[in-house]
């Protein structure tokens, strides 16, 4: 049986720092590119993206400028970073190379777009966005170069934080289409969409590397702690149990 091995943010007052998403397993939470981990912190008085090895060596800023920076993911072939940034007050999806290197606007419009991820290939990124008013996060997805948005959810309640399953055919998010945050789960041409779970507060899923299971952060009593349940959604099992908040989880390979 493999050894599983998840990565969990534990949120501290002072400093908050946000590890990317994982290719193939993507979402906010972890993600490394050729042994790299990509990450947000705002180490240096603002929002920045950083990278380090996987053993927290050689840690490198990214991006540096008066924007916020942050919810980076490495593409599936480790040469390329998206992430959200909050530039003249408007926060868009950008892409650059891993180094830091060309940064480029991918999204363009008045409205929030959040929380990108690629496709297991590289050639897609889902995210979420209110550029269809009402400020109201829905799901879309778009080519790797920004081409061809399109929105995969229409609700009225808040539905962000996209992760592909590794083979690439179904998209688990968080909705508050309910009144309270749950997972879903979608065909990538958001078809079927399905719910997961039925709990107060449920958010940040992750797919594990081989699909069958789903990691994620639940709100179910007074704190936050870190669950697993099976792609369906059946056998759901708590992992952690502190008084801290154990959150944004990722599962590595």
């Amino acid at each position: 049986m493999k050894k599983l091995l998840l990565v969990i943010l534990v949120i501290p007052l002072a400093v908050s720092l946000l590890i990317g998403c994982n290719p193939g397993n993507q979402d906010e939470g972890g993600g490394e590119g050729e042994g790299r981990i990509t990450f947000f912190s705002n180490r240096n008085g603002n929002g920045d993206i950083y990278v380090m090895n996987a053993d927290g060596s050689n840690q490198t800023r990214l991006t540096d400028n008066p924007a916020f920076d942050w919810a980076p993911c490495f593409s599936p072939d480790g040469t390329k970073i998206v992430f959200e940034s909050r530039h003249k007050a408007n926060q868009e999806i950008f892409i650059m190379n891993a180094d830091g290197s060309n940064p480029t606007n991918l999204t363009n419009n008045p409205a929030r777009d959040s929380y990108p991820c690629f496709s297991p290939d590289g050639t897609k990124i889902a995210f979420g966005s209110e550029r269809d008013g009402n400020r109201n996060q829905e799901i879309y997805i778009m080519n790797a170069d920004g081409s061809n948005p399109t929105r995969l959810t229409n609700n009225p309640g808040y539905d962000w934080e996209p992760c592909f399953s590794p083979d690439g055919t179904k998209i688990v998010f968080e909705s508050f289409r309910s009144g309270n945050g749950g997972i879903y789960i979608m065909n990538t041409d958001g078809s079927n969409q399905t719910r997961l779970t039925k709990n107060r507060f449920d958010e940040s899923p992750c797919f594990s590397p081989d699909g069958t299971k789903i990691v994620f952060e639940s709100l179910s009593g007074r704190e936050d702690d870190i669950y697993i349940m099976n792609a369906d959604g059946s056998n759901r099992t708590r992992l952690t149990k502190n008084p801290n908040i154990d959150g944004a989880p990722s599962w590595g390979p």
